[in-house]
């Protein structure tokens, strides 16, 4: 299983305001790797840092052998490496299936239509509640459905790497339980996958390690059960229920 992310003292701002202190990483092929912490911990700044939507003022990011630091959004997408976006961003004019199209649209572009057209269905059976509404606008399904959507449209290019943030936000208890699955399931096919989530609980279950983030910094780092076990963790992240574990 080979390195395919790697983050080396990677600093990054907001203006004047330091937003990550020298953060380390990485996730190798096939894993599924959680990003813990608190609100304004830098999880989501980490994200978007490796996506190249802001740029980090030191610090390596190196993407399957390359480094990427620096780079448009448009060229580290078209490396394979892709993010689904907290809130889901979906287009809520277009239907399921054209949202789907979007999400391939270099592939698209280079003549793959037929490609993408299989690849539609292959979302289907992995979201089959999106199979019955691709001809629905995208802006009426339920919260849940939109999250999936926006999973589906990210897997239509095909990545080498999905970054998924924060994909149970918002979301009943059952789907989330529904959105871990998916991602499980993904883990199971090979997808490689980097998790921010502030529910510990259900992301260290459905991950191989995971990452513990506090002020722009990360602190600890272990394999899911490592954390699970850690009483720091257990008692700032898992809640009471975890507690005698």
């Amino acid at each position: 299983m080979g390195l395919l992310l790697q983050l080396r003292s990677v600093s990054a701002y907001y203006g004047h305001l330091q937003a990550l202190k020298a953060v380390s990483l990485h996730v190798n092929e096939g894993e599924v790797v959680a990003l813990l912490g608190a609100n304004g911990a830098g999880k989501t700044t980490t994200l978007n840092a490796i996506s190249g939507l802001i740029r980090p003022r030191r610090g390596e990011i190196v993407f399957d052998g390359v480094e990427i630091h620096g780079r448009p959004v448009e060229e580290i997408v078209g490396k394979g490496l892709v993010q689904v976006p907290e809130g889901r961003q979906i287009f809520s004019d277009l239907s399921v299936r054209e949202n789907m199209v979007v999400g391939a649209y270099r592939r698209y572009r280079r003549g793959e239509g037929r490609e993408v057209a299989g690849d539609i269905e292959k979302r289907v059976e992995l979201f089959p509640a999106l199979g019955e509404r691709l001809n629905q606008a995208a802006g009426t399904l339920s919260g849940g459905e939109q999250q999936m959507l926006a999973i589906a449209r990210g897997l239509m290019s095909r990545p080498k790497m999905l970054l998924l943030d924060e994909p149970s936000l918002g979301l009943a208890p059952g789907l989330v339980s529904e959105v871990m699955r998916v991602i499980g399931e993904l883990r199971d096919r090979g997808t490689t996958i980097l998790l921010v989530e502030q529910n510990a609980p259900a992301s260290l279950r459905v991950a191989d390690r995971g990452y513990v983030m506090e002020t722009g910094r990360t602190v600890l780092e272990g394999t899911s059960e490592e954390l699970l076990r850690d009483r720091e963790v257990r008692r700032a992240y898992l809640g009471k229920d975890f507690e005698e574990i």
